[in-house]
């Protein structure tokens, strides 16, 4: 597999001491699985993570690797069985925001729980665990979103009612003029 890169983390260096687990973040999403059916992996899940830092030109944020094989995966989870060990990879720019950082860790160790798909029941409960920072607290949120906006083509909104002209500042495109509130064309 090609070097990944997206210019939006690519310059953060790799940190010497391995990731942390954020503190509470187990104890909370442990609690948070409990009764969840499909968490089949709960029982184990505890022990058999191992975290490593993603590469730097990586373009994602976190990633879950099940070590056995998917072939292998679905058949330990069809039959509620201990999952093997557990790969939770971060990126090192998370280090930057200590929220975003913990709410990373939550979507993967759910993953690493058994939830493998991005399902409302996943999204429900990293939400309740570790709730995504809002752009406005987050400066590693608002770099990323500053990188995307820099490579789109379309850098300004002109509304073609009233004339009136704004920077972007959304990956977005505003439904309705910021002047006149008439519908864009």
């Amino acid at each position: 597999m090609g070097e990944r890169s997206s210019g939006l983390l690519g310059d953060i260096e790799t940190p010497k001491n391995p990731p942390h687990v954020p503190e509470g973040a187990i104890v909370e999403s442990l609690a948070a699985l409990s009764g969840v059916t499909d968490a089949v992996f709960m029982p184990w899940i505890e022990d058999r993570i191992k975290l490593i830092w993603l590469e730097s030109n990586d373009d994602r944020l976190g990633m879950t690797r099940f070590e056995e094989g998917s072939a292998e995966l679905n058949r330990r989870k069809r039959l509620r069985l201990d999952p093997g060990e557990v790969t939770i990879g971060l990126h090192p720019a998370l280090l930057e925001d200590e929220m975003l950082y913990k709410h990373t860790f939550v979507h993967e160790f759910l993953h690493a729980s058994g939830l493998t798909l991005h399902s409302s029941k996943h999204d429900e409960l990293t939400k309740l665990v570790a709730p995504m920072p809002k752009l406005a607290d987050s400066p590693l949120l608002q770099r990323m979103r500053d990188s995307v906006l820099g490579d789109l083509k379309v850098q300004h909104w002109e509304c073609k009612n009233c004339g009136y002209s704004w920077d972007r500042t959304t990956v977005k495109k505003p439904s309705r003029c910021h002047k006149c509130a008439r519908p864009l064309r």
